[in-house]
């Protein structure tokens, strides 16, 4: 069943990231600034996204550079009072990723209500944070013990920063992935944050697992987001909504309007 509408309120959605600042326990967390600065940027960022009428937003601990595979008790604690301080202002669907630990991120889910995660749920890697090993089966039994079967899992198959250490090209991954796993979602991302989303690569996906829907994870902006929604079901944006289009700056409300102006426009005549 296409759950989009259900749970994100329309086709062809557009995810907005809420990028957190480094958090206690992260190398460039700002111990003198300390949590308050962290959440005023994510209230900032948060409502620009908001108000320049995203569809739905994900919450990620996008500054914990150089990112772990397994994540510290301190780091979700901290999303976890972020999230709850912003929650009165929330009037839009949310979802949650820690990057990269997907135990932490469906714990996270549920003790704030997110609708949905993005996770590396399977595969095995090799990144720049070393081997990148996975463990679907275990991760999935873990959402039905917590009770986060509602919680819609989007996994991305084209991990940034990492390359597949099996020798298998993408059809195969997406193919097999759907059979074993059953995600509610697949991803497809370019090497970076903000490197855009291959047409060829999404097409190849989409054509192999039809009836799966498919995100366009990195890269989409305002000229390419008609070529990646014709292709793909919704797309997960971030760095193009930020001042200049530059990752670590702040979000730019303007240029979110202006983006999901052009998102309108191509839903209606889709």
């Amino acid at each position: 069943m296409n759950w989009l509408k259900e749970v994100l309120g329309t086709e062809k959605p557009i995810i907005g990231m809420c990028h957190f600042q480094a958090l206690p326990g992260d190398p460039s967390f700002d111990k003198q600034e300390g949590m308050k600065k962290v959440l005023e940027k994510a209230r900032f960022d948060f409502l620009a996204l908001q108000e320049g009428g995203i569809d739905a937003v994900m919450f990620s601990n996008e500054f914990s550079l150089p990112y772990l595979t397994k994540v510290p008790t301190e780091t979700v604690a901290a999303m976890a009072r972020i999230i709850g301080e912003l929650m009165p202002e929330i009037k839009i669907p949310f979802g949650v990723n820690v990057l990269w630990d997907p135990r932490a991120s469906l714990d996270l889910a549920v003790a704030t209500g997110a609708r949905f995660i993005r996770e590396i749920f399977s595969g095995v890697y090799a990144s720049d944070f070393g081997l990148w090993n996975t463990n679907c089966g275990e991760v999935i039994r873990h959402q039905h013990a917590i009770g986060a079967e509602d919680v819609k899992l989007l996994f991305n198959i084209v991990p940034e920063a990492a390359k597949y250490l099996g020798d298998r090209n993408i059809a195969e991954i997406a193919r097999s992935t759907v059979f074993n796993t059953r995600p509610d979602a697949i991803c497809v991302s370019g090497l970076i944050a903000g490197s855009e989303t291959s047409l060829s690569t999404l097409k190849t996906v989409k054509e192999t697992v039809p009836n799966t829907i498919v995100f366009a994870n990195t890269g989409v902006r305002t000229d390419n987001v008609e070529q990646q929604l014709s292709i793909a079901d919704g797309a997960v944006v971030g760095t193009t909504f930020k001042v200049d289009g530059i990752f670590e700056n702040p979000v730019d409300q303007k240029r979110v309007k202006e983006f999901m102006n052009r998102v309108h426009s191509f839903r209606n005549n889709f």
